[in-house]
């Protein structure tokens, strides 16, 4: 009796203290839950309104003066704040395109200024009064209307809010990945496989996986300013080029990918070694036809999370110089280009209010990217774990 009176209070707090920590487990994934639910709705209420974009409908008076001086196509004391100077420089350029503009004047739909955007967004804006008055009096009159932002995923960056776009920073970001994976996947999982299958077990190969750990913890900017010194400084590869940054991001994703297969392989059950010794087959027979088919959908999953992780990252494509003003979309792996991160890092730092809506545009778009990639490598681990 004298046991079970000490029992069960014991018993009795073990349980209280095992209710305590769920429910502290339980408050935890709910407050994560809350905030990742409270950061993507916050994005998208400030993002969502960059993909569409204000026009207006003014009197433009096309000639071979207002072709050469493009701020006189407008009545200037009337529109000047309501017509987007990016629409005035590019009048050459459509001139070209409708040859028939030539000594026209009549009303054209024109892309329409930041603070008049901002205005119909129902956002912070510069407009006075009068301006106010004029703008309300336009949509009194249908000729004011929102359109889908076609710019924003056809153009490059621009020192013009309502002109920038972030397809130059896509179409960087599509480059440098293509070097990081041709060098990154390849390289890390023939190590992966030779450290574990092949390799043996002394202190050289040890001190290789301690290092291998350890490079996967530290911050990246070290890998930007290693590839600024070798690749940059000493190899003289181009600045700013998706190709440095591809090779600074192969660099980073490199002990992920190695860290990733070789758990993958080691996941691979000893029997199936083990048996193809005993057919006769030798350590690369065995190794090519059936533990890495095996440890493939392990391998894959860790090197697309690698590169999607890579994808997100700053910091080390700063130290390149992959954070240029880029306003041309780039087709080559020389030129010089930015990339998603990058171009979202410096429309924060734009002091016109207009940026801060193409940043939340920006990330949803990166979102997006990575969790498809995310979502790709989950479903082809299952696809390839059934199979085999």
């Amino acid at each position: 009796m004298k046991n079970d009176y000490f029992y069960i209070p014991q018993l009795a707090r073990r349980k209280r203290q095992e209710k305590r920590f769920k429910l502290i487990a339980k408050s935890a994934l709910l407050f994560s839950v809350l905030f990742l639910i409270f950061f993507l709705a916050d994005m998208f209420i400030k993002g969502y309104s960059a993909f569409s974009q204000t026009y207006i409908k003014v009197p433009v008076n096309i000639n071979t003066k207002t072709v050469e001086m493009s701020h006189m196509a407008i009545d200037r004391k009337k529109y000047s704040f309501a017509v987007s100077r990016a629409w005035l420089r590019d009048i050459p350029k459509m001139l070209e395109q409708n040859p028939s503009w030539m000594n026209t004047d009549e009303e054209r739909w024109v892309l329409a200024s930041a603070n008049v955007d901002q205005y119909i967004k129902s956002n912070h804006n510069k407009l006075t009064q009068e301006q106010i008055q004029l703008i309300d009096h336009m949509k009194s009159e249908q000729k004011v209307e929102k359109r889908f932002n076609k710019l924003f995923f056809a153009k490059g960056d621009s020192k013009i809010p309502e002109y920038s776009g972030f397809m130059a920073s896509i179409i960087g970001t599509v480059l440098t990945m293509i070097v990081t994976m041709l060098l990154a996947v390849p390289i890390g999982v023939m190590t992966a496989v030779y450290l574990e299958e092949f390799a043996p077990d002394n202190k050289f190969t040890q001190i290789i996986e301690v290092n291998m750990n350890n490079l996967a913890a530290i911050p990246s900017i070290l890998f930007g300013l290693l590839g600024l010194a070798v690749f940059i400084n000493l190899f003289g590869v181009p600045r700013s080029s998706p190709l440095v940054g591809g090779m600074t991001l192969a660099l980073m994703s490199l002990p992920v990918i190695i860290v990733s297969s070789k758990a993958a392989l080691k996941a691979v059950p000893s029997s199936i070694r083990q048996a193809g010794f005993a057919l006769g087959l030798t350590k690369w027979q065995i190794t090519r036809d059936h533990v890495i088919p095996l440890a493939a959908p392990g391998m894959l999953t860790g090197s697309i999370i690698a590169l999607a992780q890579a994808m997100g990252e700053t910091a080390p494509l700063i130290m390149v110089g992959m954070i240029a003003f880029i306003p041309d979309i780039g087709s080559s792996f020389t030129e010089a280009a930015t990339v998603m991160p990058a171009q979202i890092f410096t429309w924060a730092g734009m002091p016109e209010r207009a940026y801060i809506e193409r940043t939340a545009a920006g990330i949803l778009v990166l979102l997006g990217i990575l969790l498809s990639l995310n979502a790709v490598a989950i479903y082809l681990r299952n696809k390839y774990s059934k199979s085999w």
